[in-house]
């Protein structure tokens, strides 16, 4: 038997998803360079000489290449284990405010009628960000990450997250199947069963690892954001994303409360609340005539559509058209017949042109059908005497 996976539903309430890229969207410094690289005597640039000369030498993935790296050249030095890098992680620095922004804002959208959940979408190491200060934040942390043997120390990779694959896990988010492994991923939802569609997710990040999953949020009607650091106030990444119509908005990397960053995601949660009230209502009207479509046979909704056309009907060569398709139906009912008289009353161009032999020919036919007491259908009777 295969497993069973726990899956997340559609919620009463509006669901609001922000997806966080995590090295210089959070913190101000790729997190292998916060203390692990040093510990293995290198300087930060060579390790990722090194790392990146990997990759190119040998048609490499860039973040196997870094965990490999990473793994050779802590032997000797680093014991290698899930606790050891989740001791690094714990010394992590972050951006102003992130450590009480995600509660802060989830206190926020829970004022306005919203459910909000922050979720991580890194080429990181997820042992890292497990942890970290903010661990305790995240729905779920999605990011590159080893498998450890009985002695817990690592000794392959279980999973690579890189610019192209992260999109993977913003499918994952907007269906509610979260686990990695769940090939739920793959079934269908209607729209109205999104649990939280696309326009309902925020995307942070900060660079161009992020564009493919900046690029799908806003393409589908969501909130991409680029950040940077607010103390350099370097903005030519931000400015080309723009140009690039990667990201719809940009902002210093400062999460304090009243920050350009705060106000901003802020103003997307009120908007999102408003906008989900409009969506409910258009849902419910399509599921209502849904299920009124289903109560007519494929002939009657021909019918139906033709009624309505000749209703709408502006000009004579329509009119006749319309009237030819008509007299190709040999069964009416009363209320069709009642609707069709009514039309040939109101509207002026049927009105203008009952006498003609096809158009009177046609209500002859059928104007003993209709309903005899309605007002409109002994007008017409009159007319075709």
């Amino acid at each position: 038997m295969g497993k069973e996976y726990i899956r997340k539903v559609k919620e009463t309430k509006p669901v609001v998803a922000i997806c966080y890229d995590f090295d210089k969207t959070l913190t101000p410094d790729d997190m292998q360079s916060q203390g692990f690289i040093q510990k293995l005597g290198y300087e930060v640039s060579s390790f990722w000489d090194k790392s990146n000369g990997l990759s190119e030498n040998n048609d490499m993935d860039q973040n196997l290449a870094y965990m490999y790296t990473m793994l050779q050249e802590s032997e000797g030095k680093v014991l290698f284990t899930k606790d050891g890098l989740k001791e690094y992680g714990a010394k992590l620095q972050f951006f102003p405010g992130v450590e009480d922004w995600f509660e802060r804002i989830r206190k926020y959208a829970d004022e306005k009628g919203v459910i909000l959940e922050h979720y991580i979408i890194s080429s990181g190491l997820k042992e890292m960000i497990e942890g970290s200060k903010v661990s305790d934040s995240f729905e779920r942390i999605y990011a590159s990450s080893f498998y450890y043997n009985e002695r817990d120390v690592a000794v392959w990779p279980a999973q690579v997250v890189n610019y192209t694959n992260k999109t993977q896990f913003l499918f994952r988010i907007v269906k509610g199947t979260l686990d990695v492994n769940d090939p739920g991923i793959n079934d269908y939802f209607e729209p109205e069963n999104l649990r939280v569609p696309f326009r309902n997710m925020i995307y942070i990040g900060d660079s161009d690892t992020d564009i493919p999953c900046m690029k799908l949020v806003n393409a589908n009607g969501g909130h991409s954001i680029g950040v940077y650091n607010p103390d350099t106030k370097k903005k030519e990444k931000v400015y080309k994303m723009m140009h690039d119509n990667r990201i719809k908005y940009f902002a210093p990397a400062d999460y304090k409360e009243g920050s350009d960053l705060d106000n901003l995601v802020k103003a997307i949660i009120d908007r999102t609340y408003f906008n989900e009230v409009l969506e409910n209502i258009h849902y419910g009207n399509k599921k209502e005539y849904e299920e009124d479509e289903i109560t007519f046979t494929e002939e009657q909704k021909k019918k139906k559509s033709l009624i309505l056309s000749l209703e709408e009907s502006g000009s004579f060569k329509t009119t006749h058209t319309i009237i030819a398709e008509l007299r190709k139906i040999d069964c009416w009912s009363v209320p069709e017949v009642t609707w069709l008289c009514e039309i040939a009353s109101n509207n002026s161009q049927v009105n203008y042109i009952l006498l003609d032999n096809d158009v009177a020919k046609f209500y002859k036919s059928i104007i003993d059908l209709a309903d005899s007491s309605n007002e409109k259908v002994l007008e017409i009777k009159k007319m075709l005497i």
